[in-house]
């Protein structure tokens, strides 16, 4: 039997194709003769309780300067008429993101897989759901008072601090005990103590990178790509000007995936991206991990072909 795989993402013209994972992803699918059915945010609708969408064939290619071409205008179908999703909408996580998971959770309810699942989706915020594994992560405080978090700092002496609902290294801040910026920076991040953030020890270990692994259906590929800050930058994100060195999995970083996995998979968070600075996770990233064809193309892996066959295997569960 065909699959039929259907994709949401962001613009696919705006992606860079080189490094694109969701691309790699949709390769890797049309490789096996799945058929491919494109959606963005604004094509998903809901009809008396029923998930429909707007959907174009897609065909991708191996070419850097067209890298993929519709085969239709589109029409409206069941998202039910799909075999499977990849929800692969980057943050922010807004509430148009929440609101287009339960239309992903009307179409999984008809006996489409979505991956990842949109309860998942909704109950493991990136930053938050770290809080379920307080043994895997360094000091934390998730709060909105000003005072709170001076005290966090005059007890470590050196923190970050960012949004619950950033991504790419955005708006992340290092505050030393002390520092004369302290006040308008948690002004920023809590818009005057309004908003909830996210504060962290500093870890000096990010000099050697913040590793992102990926897991497929609880099991961690064998390497990590750590992302390498720039010379004078806090953030090894390579959106902020990181570059990626791939590392074997420690002992410690393969305790932190075993501590975390069976939880993932039970919920339908199929393909997750956990971010480890030096011991410590900081962030389990669940909406689209990237990373994947970095890793790939240093060590020959085939990741994509790994999420396929759990995906695979999860229909053939179904049937």
């Amino acid at each position: 039997m065909t699959i039929t795989l259907g994709v949401v993402m962001d613009p696919i013209g705006t992606i860079n194709p080189k490094k694109d994972t969701t691309l790699g992803l949709l390769r890797a699918a049309q490789q096996r003769g799945w058929r491919l059915r494109y959606m963005e945010l604004a094509d998903l609708q809901l009809r008396d309780g029923d998930a429909f969408a707007r959907m174009r064939a897609l065909t991708v290619t191996e070419s850097s300067q067209a890298w993929y071409r519709f085969d239709d205008d589109g029409e409206s179908l069941p998202l039910a008429s799909l075999d499977v999703i990849l929800m692969r909408k980057d943050p922010p996580f807004d509430t148009e993101y929440i609101f287009a998971t339960y239309l992903l959770e009307r179409a999984q309810a008809a006996g489409c897989l979505v991956v990842n699942d949109p309860r998942g989706l909704r109950d493991a915020n990136e930053k938050l759901f770290t809080a379920w594994f307080p043994q895997c992560c360094a000091p934390t405080l998730v709060a909105r008072r000003k005072d709170d978090f001076r005290a966090f700092v005059a007890t470590h002496g050196d923190a970050v601090i960012k949004p619950l609902d950033g991504m790419g290294g955005a708006s992340i801040f290092r505050i030393r005990d002390g520092d004369p910026n302290t006040s308008v920076i948690l002004e920023t991040l809590t818009d005057h103590e309004r908003r909830y953030a996210m504060m962290q020890r500093y870890l000096p270990e990010i000099r050697d990178g913040d590793k992102r692994i990926l897991l497929i259906d609880g099991e961690p590929a064998p390497y990590a790509l750590a992302r390498i800050p720039a010379p004078g930058e806090l953030r090894g994100n390579l959106a902020a000007g990181g570059h990626g060195e791939g590392r074997a999995l420690t002992d410690r970083d393969r305790w932190i995936c075993m501590q975390v996995g069976a939880e993932l998979k039970a919920r339908g968070l199929l393909f997750v991206g956990l971010d480890v600075i030096g011991d410590f996770l900081t962030e389990i990233n669940v909406t689209s991990p990237t990373c994947m064809r970095e890793l790939e193309t240093q060590y020959g892996l085939a990741i994509a072909d790994q999420v396929l066959d759990a995906i695979t295997s999860r229909l053939g569960a179904r049937a």
